[in-house]
């Protein structure tokens, strides 16, 4: 095996840092300058015209809570194995963020998380942070059809038909994974899957849940209250069955983190624009709401990327940091 001197494992280290945070401030600006469906002449007309030191204090504290509930979740999950600070759960939550700004569906998330742990603790992580995105995305299914099924009992914008088939398909979807459920495949089934989340202590699930719950309240009333802030008055209900059905659509396309408000973008054109909304006010709370929860996240993130060290030595040896 070939062994990689000290000084030329540190070079590559740091390069691979420039190259992470290069590459996600890179990937932002891009998708900010290139974006020719961003009326900023607009924007700025609205902004003077509805200012407010309070509104927009009141956005970033939104931002903060969104990031702060995900956060957290992971602490509460890691507790599994492991206690770590707030501190130590931030650095991993928004160092691994960064990392998975330009993989496809946030994939090197799991990946950076999984490297401020020791290499033998790497799958167990792995699996931690699927059931912290995972009961994100079962919120995001199940407040989504019920706001497609409010949505579309209002608009009719596909037949009854058609949503018995979809209902039919889904079910059929649960059945043949329930009956193959103990089809291994590389060791690895559905029933072990479960047979590994019933390991982590019911208290963890319960408490995860919860945050996962105020977190998707969070965020999909901010992108409500941004809506308000540019003169969409439409009637409560609508807009958050609007946005759940958006963010459940959304969520189910695979997509990178930087291109996601383009997604996120693209599905509430449609869905907003059956509402009257304009197309250029939904793509610009699109891009602020990516900004807000994505962006100012990744900076912060990068700071923890650039000083990510090789070896921590509390978790090399098995221990984390007391709460």
């Amino acid at each position: 095996m070939i062994s990689i001197p000290h000084k030329a494992k540190q070079f590559l280290v740091l390069l691979i840092k420039l190259l992470i945070v290069g590459g996600a401030f890179y990937f932002i600006y891009s998708q900010l300058a290139n974006n020719d469906k961003l009326d900023w002449e607009k924007f700025i007309v609205l902004f003077q015209k509805n200012q407010s030191i309070a509104g927009i204090s009141f956005l970033l504290l939104l931002s903060f809570l969104n990031r702060f509930f995900e956060i957290l979740k992971w602490q509460n999950l890691v507790s599994y194995l492991h206690k770590i600070s707030l501190l130590e759960a931030t650095k991993q939550v928004l160092g691994a963020l960064t990392a998975g700004l330009f993989t496809p569906n946030g994939l090197g998330e799991y990946a950076g998380k999984a490297l401020f742990f020791k290499k033998s603790e790497a799958k167990k992580i792995i699996f931690l942070n699927l059931i912290c995105n995972g009961i994100q995305m079962i919120l995001s299914i199940v407040f989504g059809i019920f706001g497609l099924l409010y949505f579309n009992t209002n608009f009719n914008v596909i037949s009854s038909k058609t949503v018995l088939f979809l209902f039919g398909l889904f079910f059929l979807a649960f059945l043949i994974t329930f009956l193959l459920k103990k089809i291994t495949i590389k060791g690895y089934s559905i029933e072990k899957l479960i047979h590994k989340t019933n390991e982590i202590p019911k208290s963890i699930h319960q408490k995860n849940i919860l945050l996962a719950v105020c977190r998707y309240l969070i965020f999909s009333h901010q992108y409500y209250f941004l809506f308000l802030a540019f003169d969409v008055d439409l009637p409560y209900l609508t807009m958050m069955a609007t946005i759940a059905s958006v963010y459940f659509l959304a969520s189910s396309l695979p997509t990178f983190q930087f291109l996601d408000f383009a997604v996120k973008g693209s599905v509430a054109v449609f869905f907003f624009g059956i509402l009257g909304v304009n197309e250029w006010i939904v793509v610009f709370i699109s891009t602020l709401m990516w900004f807000l929860n994505v962006v100012l996240p990744v900076i912060i993130g990068s700071y923890y990327v650039m000083n990510y060290k090789i070896l921590t030595p509390a978790l090399s040896k098995g221990e984390g940091d007391e709460t």
